[in-house]
């Protein structure tokens, strides 16, 4: 089986917490794909580029969520959710899935 890039798997966390809990109107269900996600990518850094690189994007992780809040009464809240996706999956890519 194909292993899946943790920057995908960071991303779609992101992303798929946000419609989930939108579209469900159910935050917890959001949060709980958000944080299934997290733990999946977090585990992944963590073979792919050691413990400190894991703890650095973890930490980027739930910045980025937190952070996507109030970037979305800027920009709209699916912009913000995509673009703070995308740093978060740029950042996975650079540190963890480049060289595998």
């Amino acid at each position: 089986m194909a292993k899946v890039p943790s920057a995908v798997v960071a991303a779609s966390g992101i992303v798929g917490g946000y419609g989930v809990a939108r579209w469900t109107r159910k935050r917890q269900l959001g949060g709980a794909v958000l944080v299934g996600a997290g733990a999946v990518a977090a585990q992944q850094w963590r073979e792919r580029a050691g413990g400190k690189a894991a703890g650095a994007l973890t930490a980027a992780y739930v910045a980025a969520f937190a952070g996507s809040h109030p970037l979305a009464k800027k920009v709209g809240a699916w912009p913000a959710v995509f673009g703070v996706a995308g740093a978060v999956a740029l950042a996975s890519w650079a540190v963890a899935d480049r060289n595998g």
